[in-house]
């Protein structure tokens, strides 16, 4: 015999429980909600990237003259949620992930008349876009594996996430 009994302690299967996750439009960010089931023990990082989202911005001079903005250029949204390996029961457990906003007022104001101008993004399109926006969920699984103060996942996450998965919105 070599080795120990590690049955059980790493991901075997990772996979969405019921389908695809749902994804919600919350205007500036979107939030990722589903099932993760396949896990093995150790603690969990998802992350949620958006890629080819679309802003919607308005610009405004100084005597606060508002003036529908140019379609800014499309934007990558990130955001991650850190979830206990105690909250994994029988390898299942619930995530609930939401994307960062984006920056704004966007620096330089390079879709509205002049850099005088102040250009805001009010609303970012997830939906009906052509190319179609992507959002990725990526899970991490092992001991220690959390969140750091900044919101990036700790080494002890690896670099290769136990699952991956990408969704045309």
């Amino acid at each position: 015999m070599s080795g120990g009994i590690t049955a059980g302690a790493l991901a075997a299967n990772v996979h969405f429980k019921h389908g695809s996750p749902v994804f919600t439009d919350k205007g500036l960010y979107l939030n990722a909600s589903g099932v993760l089931t396949g896990l093995g023990n150790g603690d969990i990082v998802v992350e949620l990237t958006v890629a080819d989202a679309q802003p919607v911005a308005t610009c405004s001079n100084h005597g606060q003259h508002q003036a529908p903005g140019q379609n800014p250029a499309t934007v990558t949204l990130t955001g991650a949620q850190a979830i206990p390996g105690s909250e994994v029961k029988n390898g299942n457990v619930s995530f609930n992930t939401n994307t960062g906003a984006p920056e704004t007022p966007i620096p330089g104001a390079p879709g509205c008349p002049n850099s005088n101008w102040s250009e805001d993004i009010t609303d970012v399109i997830f939906t009906g876009l052509s190319p179609a926006a992507q959002a990725t969920i990526d899970v991490f699984q092992g001991p220690g594996c959390t969140l750091n103060p900044d919101g990036t996942r700790t080494a002890s996450c690896g670099t290769s996430p136990v699952f991956s998965s990408t969704t045309s919105l």
